[in-house]
């Protein structure tokens, strides 16, 4: 008989595949030979995602660790849906059947089942074969813990957070304003909130809960969820979970990383927005209006609106979007790139000294990783609430403030030219002829992180408690600790 397997469930969008996917590798290596790794993977709803799919599997298939992909039959989308987390979920939900029957054909005995966070449906198949089932959560610890108080807080809120007074009770954070809750989550006219409630209860009935944090990150929040007071599963914090491409480096490095090696060393900040985040024409003006009077060098990878339906951007015009006269008045110091960039390879450069970036908690952890400050500009999800816990919990960010203003007869959220300025140069130059405090605490925070993750850290030690969990009851017989 072959050996015992973990079967994992990741989501499509490159942040939950990729962290899910490093996620399980770690378990793989963590079991030192103990267990294989089952990946089962959904087809993504549109052509682009499954594209970029494929694109990480063919690359990981042939990486030589026991890993086996195996490819879930396609099913019909749903229909009707208010929301992309409805979709989604129902999306999921269409799959159960196939997932059983998949789970249930392994030669291997399954050891353990891991979802992504919004595919709680599935662990109805899971408990279904009797097998113990984990959620991966990709995102912060505190976005945990608000999503298992939805259920109590639905009766506080009458229209949902965007009409709420006063503030929002995180358990482990500082009272949190309104503003800063998840877009996801902000009104109570959309189903979003229903979706996010039903997966955190779903949550609970999980054997775990395996999140991408650590206890020198969000602590507090950890302990706080920890505490008793309300319903929840045993939490494994094992990151920060970062996923590295273990392939040879290109011959030649990426333009923007050859243009940074020309740069001093700290002197530039980085301005990036994620996979899907992109700016329209006229936050475009403001920010280059506001990079420009700061003087500050940067390098600013500018995408393009979404076209022909998808969600991800274009590649940028920027003789169509930036303020005429402003690459000549910023070349020498300044470099925008219209099209994807390695977002990895640029923070790790020397000459990287902050980053603007959407918050999105993949990129917030790497920012930490290599010791980069930040200043935040949340765009969706749940970026807000990780923005606020950067600034206020952490410390290792600058806020960028935004101001309401008419356009029209609608009201419209901007980033005007002054706050861009002022919060790069808050950023980026050092006070008192020293590190900026963020600058500082960041560097503190790096070091934690990789502390965490190294042998003996907190993160190792809670990842090796799991592999135990997990190995210790296959196929009917016991495995010592």
């Amino acid at each position: 008989m072959a050996g015992p397997t973990i079967v994992l469930l990741p989501a499509w969008g490159s942040g939950h595949f990729m962290s899910a996917l490093e996620a399980g590798k770690r378990l793989l290596v963590a079991g030192g030979g103990a267990v294989s790794l089952t990946v089962l993977v959904m087809q993504a709803p549109t052509e682009i995602e499954a594209s970029v799919v494929e694109a990480h599997v063919r690359r990981e298939a042939a990486s030589g660790l026991d890993v086996t992909f195996r490819r879930l039959p396609a099913v019909e989308h749903p229909t009707g849906c208010e929301a992309t987390e409805e979709f989604m979920s129902r999306y999921v939900e269409r799959h159960a059947h196939h997932v059983k029957a998949a789970i249930a054909g392994l030669a291997s005995p399954v050891a353990a089942v891991v979802v992504d966070l919004f595919f709680t449906p599935l662990l109805d198949a899971a408990h279904e074969l009797s097998l113990p089932a984990y959620v991966y959560f990709a995102s912060t610890a505190a976005f945990l813990a608000l999503m298992l108080r939805l259920p109590e807080l639905r009766d506080d809120l009458t229209v949902g957070f965007d009409g709420m007074e006063g503030t929002v009770d995180v358990p482990g954070l500082p009272p949190v304003p309104p503003s800063y809750m998840p877009v996801c989550l902000v009104s109570k006219t959309v189903k979003n909130y229903d979706w996010f409630e039903y997966h955190g209860r779903r949550f609970t009935e999980a054997k775990g809960i395996i999140v991408n944090s650590s206890v020198e990150l969000e602590g507090a929040v950890l302990a706080a969820i920890a505490d008793g007071r309300r319903p929840a599963p045993a939490i494994h914090a094992i990151g920060p979970v970062i996923w590295f491409d273990a392939t040879l480096p290109p011959e030649q490095p990426h333009e923007c990383v050859r243009w940074l090696d020309a740069q001093p060393a700290a002197s530039v900040v980085f301005l990036c927005f994620g996979s899907i985040g992109f700016l329209d024409a006229a936050q475009v003006r403001e920010l280059a209006a506001g990079l420009e009077r700061s003087g500050h060098r940067f390098l600013w990878v500018l995408r393009g609106a979404p076209a022909g339906g998808v969600r991800y951007p274009t590649d940028a015009d920027p003789g169509e979007l930036l303020p005429e006269g402003f690459l000549e008045a910023t070349a020498g110091r300044g470099m925008v790139w219209p099209r994807w960039a390695p977002q990895k390879d640029i923070l790790g450069h020397a000459a990287v000294g902050g980053f603007v970036t959407h918050c999105g908690w993949n990129s917030v952890l790497e920012s930490l990783w290599f010791g980069v400050p930040m200043a935040t500009w949340p765009l969706y999800g749940e970026q807000h609430l990780n923005a606020f816990e950067a600034v206020a919990s952490m410390g290792v960010a600058v806020e960028l403030r935004r101001t309401t203003a008419k356009d029209g007869d609608a009201a419209r959220s901007l980033v005007e030219a002054a706050e861009v300025e002022r919060a790069v140069r808050r950023l980026m130059a050092p006070q008192g002829g020293g590190s900026s405090e963020a600058r500082e605490k960041a560097a503190e925070v790096s070091a934690a992180c990789r502390k965490a993750v190294e042998e003996g850290g907190s993160s190792h030690a809670a990842l090796q408690r799991l592999v135990r969990e997990i190995v210790r009851v296959v196929a009917g017989h016991t495995r010592p600790e």
